[in-house]
């Protein structure tokens, strides 16, 4: 007997990383090891040196395929010495949780994204050569005229579920077609993993439904909301109190630098999604405030009330990737609260 090991990695695509998959038939009992790709083939290496080393780092059951069938996700590695490929950001987020683990960081992830029809490129809900009413009823909405697209994300949210992913919630967005999942509440490595493999089968399982999945920060221009994917972040001083915790975080994502080096890290077309409408700040701007969605960094109004608890970054794109993402949050904060 056999069972299949789907061998999934990110790959080195410019502007926006991606998700690739293969699969590896194994023995029963047979544990998933170290296995390799073609990296020129990914924009990892050139032709006459293309090995890359694919190292497994997560593992859970493959809920598409079931049975003892797995997902594994891997790390990129360089065969000269197993040492972590210039694209593997992974690596950068384990080392930011080891440097700062006695601060326990703890992140939780809202991935919005937009579902686009293939016949017309639009997003789901938008009637061919025409636009449908503005936005308003479609966050949370209910019913025919609002939603769609609503079996796949049932399926995508059972399919994170039975994988043992850390998902915490879906919604629909402010944009027809538009969704969210979230991750967390968990630490900067595993944010990153758990993250990957939910859009992995989001990604697979719209392959079924005949939909494309776009995770553009800016997937229609105009006077439609953006799909970012805001970052929750907490550390343990955070969470027990006193609120003068929150206020340093909220400064330290402010000090001088730190917003100009966090917008080139969060993700391409930021200056598309982040205008000052729309319920964002403008990218070349800082704020922070309590309640406040127009600002850089969100204090949630029950934070304020109790004087503990987490912050929101309102500003990574729904394209950004979630280890960058998550090392520098760590990085900035930990930093400064060290």
């Amino acid at each position: 007997m056999a069972y299949r090991a789907e061998y999934m990695w990110i790959d080195g695509s410019e502007p926006t990383r991606e998700i690739r998959s293969k699969t590896k038939v194994l023995a029963d009992g047979a544990e998933p090891g170290t296995w390799g790709f073609d990296g020129s083939s990914t924009n990892q290496a050139d032709g006459d040196n293309s090995d890359v080393v694919l190292n497994p780092v997560f593992q859970c059951p493959d809920p598409i395929r079931g049975g003892d069938d797995v997902l594994v996700l891997c790390e990129t590695l360089l065969p000269a010495d197993m040492s972590p490929h210039p694209t593997n950001t992974r690596a950068i987020a384990a080392a930011s949780l080891a440097k700062y683990a006695d601060q326990e960081p703890v992140f939780g992830l809202e991935q919005e994204y937009t579902l686009i029809n293939p016949a017309t490129g639009w997003p789901a809900g938008f009637p061919p050569n025409g636009f449908p009413a503005p936005q308003g009823p479609y966050y949370c909405g209910v019913g025919a005229l609002k939603i769609h697209g609503r079996d796949l994300i049932e399926e995508h949210t059972s399919a994170c579920i039975a994988a043992g992913l850390a998902i915490s919630g879906t919604n629909a967005e402010v944009m027809p077609g538009q969704w969210e999942f979230q991750i967390g509440p968990v630490d900067t490595v595993t944010v990153g993993d758990h993250l990957w493999v939910a859009r992995y089968l989001l990604f697979r399982l719209a392959e079924n439904h005949g939909v494309e999945v776009s995770i553009e920060a800016k997937p229609m221009p105009g006077d439609w909301n953006g799909a970012g994917m805001h970052t929750n972040f907490s550390t343990k001083a955070m969470r027990e109190g006193p609120y003068e915790h929150i206020v340093a975080a909220c400064e330290a994502m402010g000090a001088l630098g730190k917003p100009e080096q966090h917008i080139r890290a969060y993700g391409v077309g930021i200056e598309d999604r982040l205008t000052g409408a729309h319920e964002t700040q403008r990218y070349d701007q800082f704020s922070y405030g309590v309640s406040d969605r127009g600002a850089s960094i969100r204090i949630p109004w029950q934070v304020a009330k109790e004087g503990k608890g987490y912050i929101e970054d309102r500003r990574p794109n729904a394209n950004a990737d979630p280890y960058v993402v998550s090392a520098l949050v760590t990085d900035t904060i930990c930093g400064a609260l060290a």
